[in-house]
């Protein structure tokens, strides 16, 4: 996931990432600041920090750090689902002068390990290619996880239609029972009026 969005100083955005259970998520980010000389965005912006939040579906707190203009954060799942990943600019100005707007660019990796420069120019290719089958069997593992992740997703999803589906046929047959029973007690009730008052 790569994308960039604007965000006012001191003002937080969020996204959410559907992630499986026990997964590295790396996450890459850019800040630029508005000039209002240049009416255009500054290619970085010293000074300015973001801070970085991760929640799990739980509601609980994963990460909560302070970074740089630009940086890396990165964390590992232990539950499956949405996670919030929260950035805040911690501008120092006052309140008043606070309201420049901001450029963030941020590339989210979900499952990835990256494979190190040194591996790729290292001379002994017996060891490049052990460490190459092992980055591999790496991405295979995340592949698998994520689509077992998917299965029970659409199980759960299968499963919450079937209940629907169930409780919308109970409630027809329970509305068809009330509709009867309504319409024998007003037969009932109109066949004894006319016996009362001697019409039949």
């Amino acid at each position: 996931l790569a994308l960039y969005f604007h965000s006012g100083e001191r003002e937080e955005k969020c996204i959410i990432e559907d992630v499986p259970s026990d997964t590295l998520v790396i996450g890459n980010y850019r800040v630029q600041r508005w000039d209002i000389h240049k009416q255009d965005f500054l290619e970085s912006a010293p000074g300015l920090g973001m801070f970085v939040t991760v929640t799990t579906p739980s509601a609980e707190v994963l990460l909560s750090k302070l970074y740089g203009p630009q940086g890396t954060f990165s964390f590992t799942s232990y539950l499956s689902g949405e996670h919030i990943i929260c950035l805040q600019s911690n501008s120092t100005r006052f309140v008043a002068f606070a309201g420049s707007k901001l450029r963030i660019h941020l590339d989210i990796r979900v499952g990835e390990h990256f494979l190190d420069e040194s591996v790729v120019q290292a001379k002994d290719k017996v060891n490049e290619v052990n460490i190459r089958l092992e980055h591999l069997i790496e991405q295979i593992h995340h592949v698998s996880k994520e689509q077992n992740y998917e299965r029970e997703r659409e199980e759960k999803f299968r499963k919450t239609s079937e209940e629907t589906n169930s409780n919308i046929l109970w409630w027809a047959v329970v509305q068809t029972l009330i509709l009867i029973s309504i319409g024998i007690w007003q037969i009932k009730s109109l066949r004894d009026f006319f016996i009362s008052k001697k019409l039949v």
